[in-house]
């Protein structure tokens, strides 16, 4: 059977967290506020910007202005780009795990990150061809934990005649579950969260890095 690879992309991929996190408190200091990095983890890393900036802007009682959000993801934009491509950085093994993935069976990025960051890291990889589709913040009316983004993936992969199995590669709680709430099998990487914790979120196994993720660890788990 042919199987299709989902990957989430910040976090998995791409070692871009730390930049995500610096980027947020670039925009948000003018607002006053400044998210710890373990704040970031715990309850932001599974959102896309516009939900970082709806939750962290309407702390304290502030009353929320669509207009606030639409500016702060205006405004972190150039500021991620500049600092992610200083210090671009892919975890170890992933360009190559995406091009054997793709071998395999079609591959798509499924991500909170805005379509111009996943690209501009997937041609730095050299691996832009080797990914059939992608679903970024842009393109999905809701961003994970909600099962929005994976519906988006499957209507990929039928767009793509794929008949085979599915399986997920996910770093973050948020999207475990959004995976599992799609109905999808969901291998999680604890590079940004414990084993204990990802299982806890619903994963169907976990490993510790990209170089555990064999084909039988991926494929056995659809």
């Amino acid at each position: 059977m042919v199987i299709a690879t989902l990957f989430d992309f910040d976090g998995v991929l791409v070692d871009s967290e730390p930049v995500h996190h610096a980027a947020f408190n670039d925009v948000l200091a003018k607002h006053g506020i400044t998210i710890g990095y373990q704040e970031y983890l715990d309850r932001y890393l599974s959102l896309d910007d516009a939900g970082v900036f709806r939750t962290a802007l309407s702390r304290d009682g502030h009353t929320l202005r669509e207009e606030e959000v639409r500016q702060c993801i205006a405004a972190k934009a150039p500021r991620f780009m500049a600092r992610f491509e200083e210090a671009f950085r892919t975890f170890p093994g992933a360009p190559e795990l995406v091009a054997r993935r793709a071998a395999r069976g079609p591959v798509g990025i499924v991500s909170g990150a805005l379509e111009r960051e996943i690209v501009y890291a997937l041609e730095k990889m050299g691996v832009r061809d080797a990914v059939a589709f992608i679903v970024s913040a842009e393109k999905s009316r809701a961003s994970k934990p909600d099962p929005a983004p994976f519906l988006l993936g499957l209507d990929e992969l039928r767009r793509l005649d794929h008949r085979g199995g599915v399986v997920v590669v996910e770093d973050s709680t948020g999207g475990i579950t959004s995976a599992k709430r799609a109905g999808l099998r969901c291998i999680g990487v604890a590079q940004s969260y414990p084993r204990d914790v990802l299982l806890a979120a619903g994963a169907d196994a976990v490993v510790a890095d990209l170089a555990a993720l064999t084909d039988d660890v991926l494929e056995s788990a659809v």
